[in-house]
C-alpha cells in the first residue's frame, strides 16, 4: 500500500511497474551496447528492443515460484521475447541490473527533491524580504535576549536550505554511477570498456571499482544527507510551534474557517502540520542509520542490504519530497503578527539592550566589573519587582554621573541594534535587491505588490 504522504510522481517512480520498467532500460542498453561489440548478434539486440516487455502479475507469479525477482523478470521477458531471449540478460549478473537501475531510480527521485528544495529557497527569501525590517526579540535558551527581526530569521533558514542544495547535488551525483563488473566486480565475463558504454547510454558514470555491488557508502552519505534535509525542516517546524504557543503567538501555520483543533475544545487552533513535519523527520534521520549499517557487507557481497534498502530508499526520498511540499506551504501561507512581536520585544520593557548599556558604561570609562554590577543589579530588580528596567537606569546617580542621558537613551535605541541587517541579506541574498520587500498589513498578512 503506498503511505498516503506519498506524491503522486514520487509514487510513480517507485512502483513496481517503473523499477521493472527502469530494468528492462537497464537490459535493452547492454544488450545493444554489448551487440556494438559484435558479442551479441545484432538481430537478437534488435528484437530484444522491439518486443522485450512484461506483466507485472507474470513477474509475481513466477517470483513466487522461484523465489528470486531478476530471474522471475527475465523469465516473464523471454516468454515475450522468444528464442531471441538467450542473449537477453547475457554477461550480466542481478546486480548489474538492479543496482544500475537503483541509480536511476534514485536519479528520477532526486530531480523532484531537487525542485522541491529549489521553491523551498523561493519562498524562504520571498518571506524573508517581506519582513526584514519587522523586529521581534531574538531568544537563547528560550529566553529573551536582543532584538532581531522576523526576515533575518528566515534569511537564516533560507542560507541553510541554500547549504542543502548543494550537499544534496553533490550526494546524488555521487549516486549516478552503475556498475557491470559481474558477480565478483572482476570483470570475468565483460570490460570495463563496454561498461562505461553501457552505463554513457544510460546517462550514467561507470564506478571505479565495484564487488558484485555498487559500494554502499554512496547510499550512506545520500541517506544522510536526507536527513540533514529532514533536521532543516524539523528545525523550522519547532520554531514554528515556539512561535505559535499561546503566550507567545508571533506567528502560526495556517487555520482555515472549517478546521478544527481538538475535540473537545473548540478555541484550539494546533501546529498539527508542524508537529507532522517534525515527527516525520524522525524517520528520515532514523533511515539513514540503516542505511550506514549497510556499509558492511560480507566478503564481495551479502544481501543484507537489499531488504533495507527496498524500505528505507523509496520511504526517505518520498519523505523528503513530502516534507519540503509541507514546509514550504507552512512558509507560503503562514499567519505573521508584527503587532504581537513587537509587543513581545518591548515586555521587559528594555532588559533587552542590557548588553548595550555594558558596552557604553565600558566606552565612558566604567571598569566592565563595575559596569555589569550595575546592569544586571538594575536588569534583577526589574525582573523581580516587574518595573522598567529604562527608567531604573536613567534613575541611576552612578551612572549619570559617568555617562551623559543622551548616551544612556541611545543604548536603548532599537535601530541601533538591528542597523546591520541590511548589510546581512547584502551577504546573504547578493543578488537580489531589496526590491523584494512587500508592505505588511496591521494584521500581519501579505500585502500584493503593485
Amino acid at each position: 500500500m503506498i503511505p498516503r504522504y506519498t506524491r503522486p510522481e514520487m509514487g510513480r517512480i517507485w512502483s513496481d511497474e517503473n523499477r521493472f520498467r527502469t530494468w528492462l532500460a537497464v537490459e535493452v542498453a547492454a544488450t545493444e551496447t554489448l551487440a556494438e561489440a559484435g558479442m551479441v548478434p545484432k538481430s537478437a539486440a534488435r528484437a530484444i528492443r522491439e518486443r522485450a516487455d512484461f506483466r507485472v502479475e507474470r513477474i509475481y507469479e513466477i517470483e513466487a515460484e522461484v523465489k528470486h525477482d531478476v530471474i522471475a523478470f527475465t523469465t516473464a521477458v523471454a516468454e515475450i521475447v522468444g528464442p531471441d531471449s538467450r542473449w537477453f540478460h547475457y554477461g550480466l549478473t542481478s546486480n548489474d541490473v538492479v543496482d544500475t537501475a537503483q541509480a536511476l531510480l534514485i536519479t528520477q527521485a532526486s530531480q523532484q527533491i531537487a525542485q522541491d528544495l529549489e521553491r523551498l529557497a523561493e519562498v524562504l527569501e520571498r518571506r524573508a524580504w517581506e519582513f526584514k525590517d519587522t523586529p521581534m526579540v531574538g531568544r537563547t535558551h528560550g529566553i529573551h535576549a536582543e532584538p532581531i527581526t522576523f526576515g533575518f530569521k528566515l534569511a537564516n533558514w533560507y542560507s541553510e536550505t541554500l547549504r542543502n542544495i548543494a550537499r544534496f547535488a553533490a550526494a546524488a551525483e555521487d549516486l549516478r554511477v552503475g556498475k557491470f563488473s559481474g558477480a565478483v566486480g572482476i570483470f570475468a565475463h565483460l570490460t570495463p570498456e563496454i561498461e562505461e558504454k553501457i552505463c554513457a547510454r544510460l546517462g550514467l558514470k561507470a564506478a571505479a571499482v565495484s564487488s558484485q555491488v555498487i559500494q554502499r557508502d554512496r547510499h550512506a552519505h545520500y541517506l544522510a544527507t536526507l536527513a540533514v534535509i529532514a533536521s532543516t525542516l524539523d528545525k523550522i517546524a519547532t520554531e514554528i510551534r515556539h512561535l505559535q504557543r499561546t503566550e507567545v503567538r508571533e506567528a502560526e501555520e495556517f487555520f482555515s474557517e472549517k478546521q478544527k483543533g481538538s475535540s473537545a475544545m473548540p478555541h484550539k487552533r494546533n501546529p498539527v502540520t508542524c508537529e507532522q513535519i517534525s515527527g516525520l523527520a524522525r524517520v528520515v534521520r532514523s533511515n539513514a542509520q540503516a542505511g550506514f549499517e549497510n556499509v558492511a557487507l560480507w566478503h564481495e557481497r551479502d544481501i543484507s542490504h537489499s531488504s533495507v534498502e527496498r524500505v528505507i530508499l523509496p520511504d526517505s526520498t518520498t519523505l523528503v519530497n513530502y516534507l519540503l511540499s509541507k514546509t514550504s506551504n507552512l512558509i507560503e501561507t503562514m499567519f505573521v503578527y508584527p503587532e504581537r512581536m513587537r509587543a513581545n520585544l518591548d515586555s521587559t520593557r528594555g532588559l533587552i539592550f542590557s548588553g548595550q548599556l555594558l558596552l557604553d558604561l565600558v566606552e565612558h570609562g566604567v571598569s566592565r566589573e563595575d559596569a555589569y554590577r550595575l546592569v544586571q543589579g538594575h536588569a534583577m530588580r526589574a525582573w523581580k519587582e516587574n518595573l522598567d528596567f529604562r527608567q531604573l537606569v536613567l534613575a541611576d546617580h552612578e551612572i549619570a554621573s559617568r555617562v551623559p542621558r543622551k548616551q544612556v537613551e541611545y543604548a536603548f535605541d532599537l535601530k541601533r541594534q538591528l542597523a546591520n541587517v541590511d548589510k546581512i541579506f547584502a551577504r546573504v541574498f547578493p543578488q537580489r535587491p531589496s526590491r523584494h520587500k512587500t508592505k505588511v498589513s496591521k494584521s500581519g498578512g501579505r500585502k500584493k505588490r503593485r
